[in-house]
């Protein structure tokens, strides 16, 4: 069986309204009881005192005992009545009068006055009195009329403010507990219903509550989930297009790679022929591409496998003019100037040679892509306090605002014909020295800075300058 939030909410409110409302009713019947034994209290004084006194009783004793009590009275000797109604006879009349003056007689007549009740209702002249009657000692009878509407007010007075207070009180309890049930149960409705859309695939951020409490924070913590799974759907993503495309490509690479070593093996003997004959600067850059395709095939064969960091000393600026040398048929065709400042000293780094060019090649080359026909391209090589930073600045357009945030994400790319795997190599090969990349725009130009740490430094050989 299903309970709702909202009926658990209201469930413990409403036994607690008819606690309240039992309560309010006990209080009410309480007061009330209080009120008639106060006004039989004052009713019995009065049969008490005309019962202890020795003179007659006559209309004015009777007037002041109205007075006091409010009651109206009759006392009646056998011979003689008299009566605290001063519209009545002007004084004791005898008894044969009751013919003409009728008095009502209480149906229970008691002996005692410490026994003395209101009575049972009467009606007298179109009026209902509460009527009773008391045997005095000197022989006679009062008879007690107590107005039924002064016993009504007196009543109400009695209980109404347990009735207000427990109703009224208990009115506002209810409405106030439906209404924060109604607004805790839309919230958590809001709730349920964001984690069914996280369910569905949707992780974008709900809104939070502009109230501080446990339903705000339980909306933050959703919406880290949501982050959380939004990353670890992308990184899934990202895994199953690495297997795909270590799967598919891996036989297509390796005839590739077959293919490359003929060339280069070509290559290396028509440069051992032509030796001395033609001008082979050519042919150096055409085997320094086929190494460099041998390696990126290398490379993707290795796809999702862990490949161990060598670290060996190298010269940061040799690994970048190398990288530049490589590019510089690409951007003679494309008219696209490829310049460098070098460092004012050697800098040199323990690292991996291979994975550090390949990590230069691919920003390098990102940019003279970026630049395009009649762009620029400047490589700045220095010292940064313990860093050794490279910055490289091309004037193209940028990256395009919908992946700016994610360059560095693998299969993220601007190009038609890319697939979006150099930065992303670049970027491992960076943090994996220990250091990182970064871009911005500044005047007009993009400029990736890739900054290694100090630590992995090594000293420079004697004579360097370092």
């Amino acid at each position: 069986m299903r309970f709702s939030i909202r009926f658990q909410l209201l469930l413990p409110l409403f036994i607690l309204l008819l606690g309240v409302v039992g309560i309010s009713t006990w209080t009410g019947v309480s007061s009330a009881n209080r009120a008639r034994r106060g006004i039989e209290t004052d009713v019995r004084n009065v049969a008490h005192t005309l019962s202890d006194i020795n003179f007659t009783i006559n209309r004015r004793i009777l007037g002041y005992m109205k007075q006091l009590s409010g009651a109206d009275f009759v006392y009646t000797d056998l011979r003689d009545v008299v009566t605290s109604d001063a519209t009545g006879p002007t004084d004791t009349f005898p008894l044969d009068a009751n013919r003409k003056f009728e008095f009502p007689r209480a149906q229970v007549v008691v002996d005692d006055w410490q026994t003395l009740g209101l009575g049972l209702p009467v009606e007298v002249a179109g009026e209902r009195y509460l009527c009773s009657g008391v045997r005095l000692r000197g022989g006679g009878t009062l008879y007690i009329l107590y107005p039924e509407q002064l016993w009504r007010d007196a009543l109400w007075d009695a209980i109404e403010p347990s009735l207000v207070l427990g109703v009224f009180g208990g009115l506002a309890s209810l409405v106030l507990a439906v209404g924060v049930a109604q607004r805790l149960g839309r919230r958590i409705q809001g709730l349920e219903k964001r984690t069914r859309q996280i369910a569905a695939g949707d992780f974008s951020p709900m809104p939070l509550p502009r109230r501080n409490d446990e339903l705000r924070d339980l909306s933050r913590s959703v919406n880290d989930m949501a982050q959380q799974l939004s990353q670890l759907q992308e990184t899934l993503k990202q895994t199953e297009r690495l297997r795909l495309l270590g799967q598919v490509g891996g036989g297509l690479a390796h005839q590739l790679r077959n293919g490359v070593t003929g060339a280069r093996l070509a290559l290396q003997i028509h440069e051992r022929e032509c030796t001395g004959k033609v001008d082979t600067e050519g042919l150096d850059v055409a085997l320094r591409q086929l190494d460099l395709m041998e390696a990126n095939l290398k490379r993707f064969l290795a796809l999702g496998q862990t490949e161990q960091l060598r670290r060996e000393p190298c010269d940061l600026g040799k690994l970048i003019a190398e990288a530049i040398d490589l590019l510089r048929p690409q951007c003679r065709h494309t008219r696209t100037e490829l310049c460098m400042v070098p460092p004012t000293q050697t800098m040199y780094f323990r690292g991996d040679a291979g994975r550090l060019g390949h990590l230069f090649l691919n920003v390098i080359g990102n940019a003279v892509e970026a630049a395009g026909p009649g762009g620029r391209v400047e490589v700045v090589v220095r010292n940064e306090g313990d860093s050794r930073v490279i910055e490289v600045a091309d004037t193209g357009p940028g990256p395009p605002t919908d992946i700016a945030s994610r360059l560095f994400q693998p299969f993220v790319t601007g190009k038609p014909e890319g697939i979006g795997l150099g930065l992303a190599v670049a970027y491992q090969v960076a943090v994996a020295h220990g250091g990182g990349i970064d871009w911005r725009r500044e005047d007009g130009r993009t400029i990736f800075r890739i900054r290694l740490p100090a630590t992995e430094s090594i000293g420079a050989s004697p004579g360097s300058g370092l």
